[in-house]
């Protein structure tokens, strides 16, 4: 596949994550608590990933090598436990914010596993995106003294726990098909939540009040395409520029909860937008411009 495609698999594949607060939010309006929905999205992406790996499985699955993915299966369900938690305590907004606290976290952990100081556009790139952020986000003139400690707390591990879920996404597994990844990652996420969260779903009739249309949703999005497309391209870019490339995030959750939710958007949130997609593509500009033509 041509270079670009890995840059835009995990932009895309973030802004599917993008989408995940402002459904959980939906979800608490029908009557769902978010550990309800938590538990939903894990367990119906585990279903999705058996069915993609069934229909996928013309010849033999390898499974060697599968302990390597355990990381990624328990970060991937550990943000969805604390960011679940922290959306009871934070407006959709807000939580989002936090959780993209994650691109310098990211950053930072690349750096201390590698032994290397940031790049000059990397820095770059980080302040831009703080400054979108600010101004994205609404939080320019926005009182932020009620939110209880528990919110950021919450908001911040989920931050942490996503910037190791994407660099546990840094290597290949060898011999081991995507639909494979998919399904271990998924499985092991699928266990660690239903241990913390609500089991119960399956046999309390929540399921069938309407929880499945938000687990269906929440799977897709937020375990199925992310998980797959994270798999697939971080080796190829490397978890730092996968940090800024899943600046994607914030753009969607808010454009996703000015238009479900109806939260409040201004000019300021449109030029913070703005400002978050230059600094994401800033460094992959200047890495495509560093490497030779193909």
């Amino acid at each position: 596949m041509p270079r670009w495609i890995y840059p835009v698999m995990v932009a895309f594949a973030s802004a599917c994550y993008g989408v995940l607060s402002t459904n959980i939010k939906l979800a608490m309006k029908a009557g769902f608590t978010a550990s309800e929905a938590v538990t939903a999205q894990y367990m119906t992406g585990f279903l999705l990933a058996v069915v993609l790996f069934a229909v996928t499985a013309g010849k033999r699955r390898s499974f060697r090598g599968w302990p390597a993915l355990i990381p990624a299966g328990l970060f991937t369900a550990l943000t969805g436990i604390v960011y679940g938690r922290s959306l009871i305590y934070l407006p959709a907004s807000l939580a989002v914010v936090l959780l993209f606290q994650f691109t310098w976290i990211g950053m930072l952990i690349d750096c201390i596993a590698v032994r290397r100081l940031p790049k000059k556009v990397e820095l770059f790139s980080l302040i831009l995106l703080f400054a979108g952020t600010l101004l994205a986000a609404g939080l320019i003139g926005t009182d932020l003294s009620g939110i209880p400690w528990q919110g950021w707390a919450w908001g911040l591990a989920a931050a942490l726990c996503f910037a190791l879920f994407v660099f546990s996404n840094r290597k290949t597994v060898e011999g081991m098909a995507t639909p494979t990844r998919l399904l271990i990652t998924s499985f092991v996420a699928m266990l660690i939540v239903s241990a913390f969260q609500s089991p119960d779903i399956l046999w309390n009739g929540q399921i069938a009040e309407g929880l499945w249309k938000y687990g269906l949703l929440l799977g897709t999005l937020g375990i199925v395409v992310p998980v797959t497309l994270f798999s697939v391209a971080v080796p190829h870019v490397g978890s730092a520029l996968a940090s800024i490339l899943s600046a994607t995030e914030l753009p969607v959750a808010v454009t996703a909860s000015v238009l479900l939710l109806h939260e409040p958007f201004t000019v300021l949130q449109l030029a913070g937008i703005f400002v978050i997609l230059a600094g994401m593509l800033l460094p992959t500009w200047a890495e495509q411009r560093r490497l030779p033509p193909v």
